[in-house]
């Protein structure tokens, strides 16, 4: 029996954007190696990741904004592609410069990805809840498995190969997304690409409601994400004097949890409701890192999963967003929510890094407990609204 075509996108844009990801997970576990070759120091490698990181959020809005004006199809393609060559050339970078500017280069066509997916995928699903969250769970996949295997690339042949793996997986996955997805047709084609960067339009669209609402609940959610994925395994060896081998076991399981959820988070929203399972993964977290900052011994293992759950929180808020965005804008408006969380959600690693440093692990982790606490409020009053 023939896989439903919808099935088919489905695959290919979970598999386009864990390659995405994958391209720039492979980066971290070989910076010693690659501070040492290009004879620089770890805070200059920062910086180049910083950019690329600041790229890929950057990048959302104009990605929804080409989608609009050439198809989604051709968009993630040029992610696609993009991610491939810079990964290539990361790996053949013969200065500093180079593989700063390469690494901006493949955080911004990485980010052309993400959004335009999810809009392709809302053309297909009515129910896109469990749709994006098995888009989502593409990211926590990457996660788990490219960390570990650009650390033995780069441990058995040198930094330069393990960037390889970036354009291996993508590279297929190219040719997949060419050969088996449509062409699609643009939204707004006659629309001048110009007027769609105006400040009006931007700001009235920021402006809604429950645009604004869904917003700011991304944007903790995802300072959350941040702080944890920059941090959990320094706050368990740190503060809870674990082993680097059992942090890493445990921040591995923290990725398997976390993807694993987001498909069963996305079905639940399109059951019960977006507020509702919202409120429900910041609930979790709530319980998981506060658990984690008070607790000692076994606790601390089974905090790990609540907090995967927790970081679920993409799927019901992403599919929030689409609820409340028209067919015709979709594209370029859940692109500018994107790169306006994103930015405000990096912000997640330098406030939490500070205030480890200035008042301890305690008070860092224990942030990330009373933000998502007041997220639950938040989204929890939103509910009520809606019902009274």
């Amino acid at each position: 029996m023939a896989v439903p075509y919808r099935y088919v996108v489905l695959a290919l844009c979970t598999l386009a954007f864990t390659a995405t990801m994958v391209a720039r997970l492979v980066i971290s576990p070989v910076v010693p190696a690659i501070t040492d070759d290009l004879a620089v120091s770890t805070g200059a490698i920062g910086l180049a990741l910083s950019g690329m990181w600041a790229a890929y959020a950057l990048a959302q809005f104009p990605s929804g904004v080409l989608a609009d004006r050439l198809g989604e199809r051709r968009v993630i393609l040029a992610a696609v592609g993009t991610t491939a060559a810079a990964s290539l050339l990361l790996a053949a970078s013969p200065t500093y410069a180079v593989f700063a500017v390469t690494a901006v280069v493949l955080g911004a066509g990485a980010g052309l990805h993400y959004s335009v997916a999810t809009t392709l995928l809302a053309r297909h699903f009515e129910r896109v809840g469990r749709a994006i969250g098995v888009h989502v769970a593409g990211g926590p996949l990457a996660g788990l498995l490219a960390p570990v295997a650009a650390a033995a690339v780069g441990a058995r042949y040198g930094w330069r190969p393990a960037m390889l793996l970036g354009a291996a997986v993508a590279l297929p996955v190219f040719v997949l997304f060419w050969a088996r997805v449509r062409e699609t047709p643009p939204a707004r084609p006659g629309v001048s690409m110009r007027s769609r960067f105006e400040p009006g339009p931007v700001v009235a669209l920021l402006s809604r409601r429950e645009i604004r609402l869904t917003t700011a609940l991304a944007a903790g959610g995802a300072f959350c994400w941040q702080a944890t994925a920059s941090f959990l395994p320094a706050f368990l060896i740190v503060h809870h004097g674990l082993s680097a081998a059992m942090a890493g076991v445990l921040f591995s399981a923290y990725f398997v949890v976390h993807g694993a959820t987001q498909p069963v988070l996305g079905g639940l929203s399109d059951r019960f409701g977006r507020d509702a399972t919202a409120a429900f993964a910041f609930a979790v977290g709530v319980v998981g890192y506060g658990t984690l900052v008070v607790g000692s011994g076994i606790t601390v293992y089974l905090a790990i999963p609540l907090v995967g759950v927790a970081m679920g929180w993409g799927a019901p808020l992403q599919s929030r967003f689409i609820d409340h965005l028209g067919a015709d804008e979709r594209a370029a408006g859940f692109g500018l929510v994107r790169t306006v969380y994103l930015l405000l959600g990096a912000l997640g690693s330098v406030v939490v890094g500070a205030l480890a440093d200035v008042s301890g692990w305690t008070a860092a982790f224990g942030l990330l407990a009373a933000l998502l606490a007041a997220e639950f409020l938040l989204v929890a009053w939103s509910a009520i609204q809606h019902r009274s």
